[in-house]
């Protein structure tokens, strides 16, 4: 992988060979881009065995690894990962194994956290994502006691906290994530009503035809009574032109995107640092949410934000 100033980038070595197609001398025009004859001359037969493909970079993964360990040993290692969920710690011992091995294999299979996997079968949760941004939007509410005026416990403490925070309520957290491309839309209320849910999911499909999203086609929630039996939501549905679906009852994972969301929410806002009153804190939320949605790194996204799955759908990123 090229460094941020390197002589020779991709669109470096499309340079070169442009220079070199016109007719001038291969060392003349290495010359002007700093580099030696023979790495230029390396591109230019990679080009033209290869042709655009040969100027991308190649894996420096060496072609054989006679030390490897072996695939027998490696699939005793998944099984017992899988059937009694034994860290490396526990494996290596009894395979003979150092515990840094397998930690690769695991890695190598996939089975490295325990979280990837299915508890009872030990088997890989599988995991989704839908072709296009809008063909699916995941909506959730998230609930959070309010913050009186002066601090609640995590300004005061517990104990002074306490004191201050009686019949304070809640705000209800709306928040929609699309599928594809991840990206947060979210709204504070004081409740979650039919009426609220059906306004917020009108509002958060404007909010994504801003970027680009110009349809939304399926909705996914959980199976709260808003979603199952309202008349509103489902108008709400209707006007947007998209249908709804509902999660299987006690199966979270389902709708995991926007939950996944929720945790970023708290740990990335709601409980960021100590606002000393519930208006400091929604405030607060419209930043978060740009940060989100156009700066944040997104691990499923390749560590490039939300916007730029919207942008380029197919999730080549440059």
């Amino acid at each position: 992988m090229s460094h941020r100033n390197a002589r020779l980038t991709v669109r470096g070595r499309r340079l070169l060979v442009e220079r070199v197609c016109s007719g001038r001398p291969v060392a003349h025009v290495a010359a002007e881009m700093g580099i030696s004859r023979a790495t230029a001359h390396k591109w230019i037969r990679r080009w033209r065995s290869e042709g655009e493909a040969g100027l991308i970079d190649r894996s420096s993964r060496p072609r054989t690894t006679p030390h490897r360990t072996p695939a027998p040993v490696e699939t005793r290692v998944c099984e017992l990962r899988q059937a009694r969920k034994l860290g490396p710690a526990r494996i290596g011992p009894i395979l003979g194994l150092p515990a840094s091995t397998v930690y690769r294999i695991l890695t190598r299979h996939g089975l490295h956290r325990l979280a990837h996997l299915d508890r009872p079968t030990g088997q890989i949760i599988r995991r989704y994502e839908r072709d296009r941004p809008g063909e699916l939007l995941h909506v959730d509410v998230k609930k959070l006691g309010r913050i009186p005026d002066g601090g609640g416990h995590k300004a005061l403490g517990r104990q002074a906290g306490r004191a201050t925070r009686a019949d304070m309520g809640f705000d209800y957290v709306h928040s929609a994530v699309d599928d594809h491309s991840r990206l947060a839309y979210s709204e504070i209320h004081p409740d979650e009503k039919a009426a609220t849910c059906a306004g917020f999911l009108r509002r958060a499909a404007a909010f994504f035809a801003t970027t680009g999203i110009d349809r939304v086609e399926r909705v996914l929630t959980d199976n709260a009574w808003v979603y199952r039996k309202s008349s509103a939501w489902r108008q709400a549905l209707a006007d947007l032109g998209a249908s709804g679906k509902l999660t299987r009852i006690y199966r979270p994972q389902t709708n995991g995107k926007v939950e996944r969301f929720n945790r970023t929410l708290l740990d990335e806002w709601a409980y960021l640092r100590p606002y000393t009153s519930n208006n400091e804190r929604t405030a607060a939320l419209a930043d978060f949410l740009h940060t989100y949605n156009h700066h944040r790194c997104h691990t499923a996204l390749g560590g490039q934000p939300p916007i730029s799955r919207v942008n380029n759908p197919a999730g080549q990123y440059i």
